[in-house]
């Protein structure tokens, strides 16, 4: 079944991952220093910029 010009598979794996990512920074930032901080600030970090090009995606479609 297709929805649009995504599939339904996909329409429900970004969001997981988006989740997975913020956990990792999440989880990473409250483990410890050094490299979990770098761990925290990408996997959030991450998070953030696929959230803005979620609403500039949707802006100009």
């Amino acid at each position: 079944m297709k929805t649009g010009p995504f599939g339904l598979k996909t329409i429900f794996a970004i969001p997981a991952g988006v989740a997975v990512l913020s956990l990792t920074g999440l989880v990473g930032a409250l483990l410890g220093d050094g490299v979990w901080d770098w761990i925290g600030w990408i996997g959030l970090g991450a998070c953030v910029a696929v959230t803005i090009w979620a609403l500039i995606a949707r802006r100009q479609s």
